[in-house]
């Protein structure tokens, strides 16, 4: 494709679709900030316990809501799948699964790994509870 000029448009957002490994690679960006975030609210509740029985009391109602236990579901999903995919970077920092087959099958052990360690935990910690 190209402009009035003959020159070649680069592909944009539009056009392009990004491969898997990229994608993953922004939601292991964006699972940080949001680890951040997410551990923000686990000091609120650690502080809150250290302070008093009525701080802690509106912590634990909070965090035991519906909203607060989607959001410790989210951060522990980002949780597993940041350090999955860190696993994978570090694999990749020691010069392997470059070609496209392997990294494909390090995308789905990814996504796979993360989503099997978050629903264990959660199993194992609904179970506690």
């Amino acid at each position: 494709m190209a402009n009035g000029s003959g020159r070649p448009l680069s592909p944009h957002l539009q056009v392009y679709k990004l491969p898997r490994t990229a994608l993953l690679s922004i939601t292991h960006r964006i699972t940080g900030v949001g680890l951040a975030v997410g551990t923000l609210l686990l000091t609120w509740w650690l502080v809150a316990a250290a302070t008093s029985p009525a701080a802690y009391e509106r912590a634990q109602h909070f965090i035991g809501s519906f909203f607060g236990l989607l959001l410790m579901f989210g951060w522990s999903l980002a949780l597993y799948y940041h350090l999955c995919n860190g696993i994978r970077h570090l694999v990749w920092d020691a010069g392997k699964s470059f070609e496209l087959s392997e990294a494909e099958r390090g995308n789905q052990i990814v996504i796979g790994a993360a989503a099997v360690l978050t629903v264990l935990t959660w199993i194992i910690g609904l179970a506690v509870w």
